[in-house]
């Protein structure tokens, strides 16, 4: 009986200890610094911060200034272990309120390369039988941007084989953007067996099209964001560094509904007589411009608040998207999983589509409802970014301060 007694006793130890170390490893595992919108103030107040038996928390400062009674915009919370050993301390960033109006509806993208992106090699024909690419001979690589030629800035496909002809058979000097390091490369062109004919041996792309979705408008600053994930080559999967591009009224047509193994995709028309912004950015948290129009066309009509990351929570939550034409429609999901993130990254959230409306038109999330904004409590928390291949009701979501910070906001 003793030994029963003690076995029950160390097992209560070591279930004790364990609960312990993973309490601790997930207080250690919270954020330095946490930024909250300064309404939220009053939460952070002594009297709201929650303890237990394990963990006190307090905070070392008020949220005033007792001299002035101006607001402070920074304050220290303590976390300490029966409320004696000091395991984490935070800093908590009051700041302003943004609004933005929440987007949803479909757009069509234009946009041309800054440069040229090289996206292949071919073999040249030659009167004396096929050669390598001379372009491979220089060291040109799949990826690389040709931004100019013989001191000439090249901006299109057919002015580099203009300036290729133009040249003939003479050595070209060619200045390229290889991951943000520009380098300068030689390339002689060869004859084919068309006369007048030179060639060097490449496959380029000076622009793309398609369709996404808005994410959110600003009417003050004009400013807008989509997608919330980069445009990428469809070839060499680089993010395609842009010059200028703009944004269309666009329509969904058809939806190929998502399935195991297969992601759907929502297909849309645009046309160019009916442009509504400009893009000016490329970035891995999506697309970003200006529009002089009022680029709202759902019940948020007017402006609603963000939430940073730190007051987003698991749960229940709301998308705006559009499945057909260009009507936006909210349809729920829940918020599965957030990951606290210090730097850009598009997979901020896991999402699941529990409304069973999406999921029988779409299976659930389909290329073509990236940029969709994710709505919590009435406020703008993110942004719908990718599929899970494999789950077809669940993907990723990026937080909406990522995209702000990318659009040029002070957040």
């Amino acid at each position: 009986m003793k030994i029963n007694k003690y076995r029950v006793l160390l097992s209560f130890l070591v279930a004790l200890l364990i609960f312990l170390v993973f309490s601790t490893i997930n207080v250690m595992s919270m954020p330095g610094n946490m930024n909250i919108t300064d309404s939220n103030r009053e939460l952070m107040s002594n009297e709201n911060l929650k303890s237990n038996l394990l963990y006190k928390i307090d905070s070392d400062e008020k949220n005033y200034d007792e001299k002035s009674s101006y607001k402070l915009n920074k304050l220290h919370i303590n976390v300490k272990l029966f409320g004696i050993i000091p395991i984490k301390k935070m800093t908590i960033n009051f700041l302003p309120e943004i609004k933005v109006i929440p987007g949803g509806y479909p757009i069509g993208v234009k946009l041309h390369t800054d440069g040229i992106l090289v996206v292949g090699f071919s073999d040249v024909e030659t009167p004396s039988g096929r050669e390598q690419s001379p372009a491979v001979k220089a060291g040109i690589e799949i990826g690389d941007c040709i931004i100019e030629v013989d001191g000439k800035r090249i901006e299109s496909s057919k002015q580099l084989s203009d300036v290729i002809s133009s040249n003939r058979n003479k050595v070209i000097d060619v200045k390229i953007n290889r991951k943000g390091e520009v380098k300068k490369l030689q390339i002689t062109p060869v004859a084919t067996g068309n006369k007048n004919e030179y060639k060097i041996g490449l496959w380029v792309r000076d622009s793309t099209a398609g369709v996404g979705t808005l994410t959110f408008y600003d009417p003050v600053s004009g400013k807008f964001g989509a997608l919330g994930h980069p445009i990428n080559d469809v070839d060499t999967g680089k993010l395609l560094p842009i010059r200028d591009g703009k944004i269309y009224n666009a329509k969904i047509i058809s939806v190929e509904q998502g399935a195991r193994g297969k992601p759907g995709e929502l297909r849309g028309i645009f046309s160019e007589d009916d442009e509504i912004g400009t893009l000016n950015k490329n970035t891995p948290a999506g697309i970003y411009g200006e529009s002089d129009k009022i680029l709202t066309r759902n019940s948020y009509n007017k402006p609603i608040p963000i939430a940073r990351q730190s007051e987003i929570k698991e749960g229940p939550a709301k998308i705006l998207t559009s499945i057909q034409g260009d009507e936006v429609k909210e349809y729920d999901i829940y918020i599965e999983k957030l990951t606290p993130q210090s730097r850009l990254n598009p997979k901020s959230m896991i999402i699941r589509v529990t409304d069973q409306r999406l999921i029988e038109k779409t299976g659930g999330i389909v290329q073509g409802m990236s940029g969709s904004p994710i709505i919590q409590d009435g406020k703008l928390v993110g942004a719908v970014t990718h599929v899970f291949v494999n789950k077809p009701d669940m993907g990723y979501g990026i937080y909406i301060e990522w995209m702000l910070k990318e659009a040029g906001f002070d957040i």
